[in-house]
């Protein structure tokens, strides 16, 4: 039987990410685990035609300002669920393509179920399962739980 410690919660601050979360925390609180949140910030921010153009301190303020925006909506999404106060919640942004960052985020921290929500802010078609989601769910070596 699966009996969580360490759950990965990525997240793109959306609503779906919202009710992963809240998954995620409900679990964590049965079995006494440690929740981890992580944002990614897409390589194509920093990546791309605009490093050519400007100089370095602008290219970096950008990068940093999408870090800034993922601690932001870390604290708002933590204080949308009360119930995060009952759990030890730990907070991280990587930069990246999100599907290998939440893989290598889940190897590193030894993470064992991946709780992710199955659609993003892309949308996509309402019964897809999204990019993100369908590349974790192949390469991941740990169960993982998609919500909707």
């Amino acid at each position: 039987m699966l009996a969580p410690t360490r759950i990965l919660v990525p997240t793109d601050f959306s609503e779906y990410s919202d009710r992963a979360f809240g998954q995620a925390l409900d679990i964590a609180r049965q079995y006494h685990a440690q929740v981890f949140l992580l944002h990614v910030v897409h390589e194509d921010i920093h990546r791309g035609n605009f490093e050519f153009t400007f100089p370095e301190e602008v290219v970096q303020g950008i990068k940093n300002s999408a870090i800034a925006r993922a601690h932001t909506g870390f604290q708002n999404q933590l204080d949308f669920f009360p119930q995060a106060k009952e759990v030890q919640v730990v907070t991280n942004v990587r930069q990246g393509i999100p599907y290998d960052e939440i893989l290598k985020e889940g190897k590193e921290r030894k993470i064992d179920l991946i709780v992710i929500a199955s659609l993003g802010k892309t949308g996509l078609a309402k019964f897809l399962i999204g990019g993100v989601a369908r590349n974790v769910l192949k390469g991941s070596i740990c169960p993982v739980l998609l919500t909707r």
